[in-house]
């Protein structure tokens, strides 16, 4: 299967989408057409049934004649049931021609059928009258005694000759009087067609006659042609209902994708916006568009952050470089007369200009891994014994650091790297900044733990709060400060699924709030 899947998948065309949804739902209101291509199966189911009501009559009038036959003895009860199968298979009989005219007979009736004829015939044209089926009783001879071209010979007829041996017999022949009446029968192979049913005669072991009966098979097409004005009816409709379906598909599927498509590539090119969602949208279709354009205006997020990002590398490094750019220029035209002391402090500016740089990378890569780091779903951290661990590490004889919580804390769904990374960072942000005392108290709330780092410093002014988490944001500048550890906090909570905001409503001091998801 490999080389036609392959052979497949190379010559397979590209289709619309609005091309496969027509293709399905025309070839879906097709079907009842093609249906009619297997109405031949239960063509053939009819003629054989037409052959089996034959047997069934002709069983009975020719137990009925031999009955009344002169001189039968009285008739013996069977020994066993041996029922008569349908031989006929318009599929594989072969069609016979016309039956023949009955030929001019040189011997005389026989006198005994003759004398059954005179009974039986009533019985005979009662059943006709009945089951529109033609009946002629023949004798030994093949001289027809009752029915059509009766006093004529059938003996050359083989099904005839057939049955006057003894052997019972059907058979298809062409009907020659046969003159089409509906217009769908010229679908139907049987409709010219006549079925010939013959039976043997048999009294007291011997054969005295047949049996023949004939008939159409049942008109596979009449109720099709009678009833044409509500197929067609039916037809139109179907189209109609197919076109109106169409219309609702392509304003439901069709067209939001193409519009989606096309906002895909706008975006893309950085000159379009995703449009509104369609009101007849499908389900999925709305939900397509509502993540796409989620994901656009993530994307212009992300873009305007790599930009503001850009820009205040660019300026973090730019200091640093001009500055051992200088000194190293100031060195090779005047270094020989500088003296060592002047020489030593631009090489000690340098250092220190290099040594920034390195913090600078280090920190960017910090950033960087917090930034690309992806939640882990089987995390389940004590966060009461990292939060317990943290106050252990920075408290100190000037820095106090008091824990308050309940006895338990539920497990939280967040890496214990990230816990002590970012309570080292607050705790130390809060010691720089001259606070003698943090309080940590947390509390289980609403399926989230939540932190709250309290500090008795001076506080941070409403106008430098507003850029706190800004990337390379800082007050500390001159003291070898980043602007990253804030950043850094925010980034690897938010990739665990929690956060770290400022609590503008602190009395005094500064306190941060973090909070963190519950672990499953």
């Amino acid at each position: 299967m490999g080389r036609p899947k392959q052979w497949l998948k190379a010559h397979w065309p590209a289709l619309r989408l609005r091309t496969i949804l027509f293709g399905t739902l025309l070839f879906t209101a097709a079907l009842p057409g093609f249906g009619a291509l297997f109405l031949r199966v239960y063509e053939n189911t009819l003629v054989r049934q037409t052959e089996t009501e034959l047997i069934a009559q002709g069983a009975a009038l020719v137990a009925t004649t031999q009955a009344l036959w002169p001189g039968a003895a009285p008739a013996k009860v069977a020994p066993a049931y041996q029922p008569e199968e349908s031989t006929i298979d318009l599929r594989a009989t072969p069609v016979l021609d016309e039956r023949p005219p009955a030929q001019a007979s040189d011997r005389p009736p026989d006198p005994q059928a003759l004398a059954v004829a005179r009974q039986i015939g009533p019985i005979l044209a009662t059943t006709e009258n009945t089951t529109l089926a033609s009946i002629q009783l023949i004798d030994r001879n093949g001289v027809v005694i009752l029915g059509p071209e009766a006093g004529g010979s059938y003996a050359r007829v083989p099904e005839v000759a057939a049955a006057l041996r003894g052997r019972v017999g059907t058979v298809l022949r062409e009907n020659g009087r046969y003159a089409q009446v509906y217009a769908f029968e010229w679908l139907s192979r049987a409709s010219s067609l006549r079925i010939h049913h013959v039976r043997p005669i048999v009294v007291d072991g011997k054969v005295v006659g047949a049996l023949l009966l004939s008939r159409s098979p049942r008109a596979l097409f009449r109720g099709l042609y009678e009833d044409r004005g509500k197929i067609i009816f039916g037809i139109v409709v179907i189209f109609g209902l197919l076109l109106v379906i169409t219309t609702l598909l392509s304003r439901g599927i069709a067209r939001p994708v193409e519009a989606l498509d096309k906002a895909t590539r706008d975006v893309a090119a950085g000159t379009g916006v995703v449009p509104d969602t369609p009101t007849t949208a499908a389900v999925e279709i709305r939900q397509l568009f509502d993540n796409f354009r989620g994901m656009a205006a993530a994307i212009d997020r992300r873009s305007r952050y790599l930009r503001d990002f850009a820009a205040s590398v660019s300026h973090e490094f730019k200091t640093p470089l001009a500055g051992i750019s200088g000194a190293i220029e100031l060195l090779e035209d005047h270094g020989e007369d500088m003296d060592p002391a002047e020489r030593a402090r631009f090489l000690a500016n340098a250092k220190a200009d290099a040594a920034r740089l390195s913090q600078l990378v280090t920190r960017l890569l910090d950033l960087a891994r917090a930034d690309m780091a992806t939640p882990d779903p089987a995390a389940a951290v004590d966060v009461l014994g990292a939060v317990r661990q943290a106050a252990d590490a920075f408290a100190s004889d000037g820095f106090a650091v008091t824990v308050e919580a309940p006895p338990a804390l539920p497990a939280v769904a967040m890496p214990r790297a990230t816990i002590d990374a970012v309570l080292g960072a607050l705790l130390e942000n809060a010691r720089q900044a001259g606070a003698d005392a943090v309080t940590i108290a947390a509390e289980s709330r609403d399926g989230s733990v939540r932190i709250g780092v309290a500090d008795d410093g001076p506080g941070i002014a409403p106008a430098t709060a507003e850029r706190i988490f800004e990337p390379f944001f800082t007050t500390k500048r001159a003291s070898g400060g980043t602007g990253l550890g804030l950043a850094i906090s925010a980034s690897l909570l938010r990739a665990g699924g929690g956060s770290v905001a400022l609590d503008p409503q602190a009395a005094s001091g500064t306190r941060f709030v973090m909070t963190l998801p519950v672990s499953a």
